[in-house]
């Protein structure tokens, strides 16, 4: 419980929120409207019918946000004694990049 109380105070969280609001009312609710969610896929995919939708299991993406509420892109890498901690991958084929390993490893022994 205070892992989340901290999340929903964290400032970045506050300033993402507040100037993204309407746009995530409108995901949370495609995301219970299969119409809605059809519609906004037509748009997409004009052919595409309700019909056509199965139910499936949800996806999220977590993703690194700093104190002025915006999105880190890149990776986000962070020295403490002994230690390299990657705290934002942004994508599964970033993370299985070789020259990005080989980066890591590098950071890793400069220290």
């Amino acid at each position: 419980m205070s892992d989340t109380i901290e999340f929903l105070t964290f400032p970045g969280y506050l300033k993402m929120s507040s100037k993204y609001a309407s746009m995530g009312l409108k995901e949370i609710y495609r995301s219970f409207n299969k119409t809605a969610f059809t519609e906004a896929l037509q748009k997409l995919l004009p052919a595409i019918q309700e019909s056509d939708l199965v139910k499936g299991g949800a996806g999220v993406r977590a993703q690194a946000l700093d104190r002025n509420g915006k999105l880190l892109d890149d990776f986000y890498l962070k020295h403490t004694k002994n230690m390299l901690h990657v705290l934002n991958a942004p994508s599964p084929a970033a993370t299985a990049s070789l020259s990005i390993g080989e980066y890591i490893a590098e950071e890793v022994f400069k220290e």
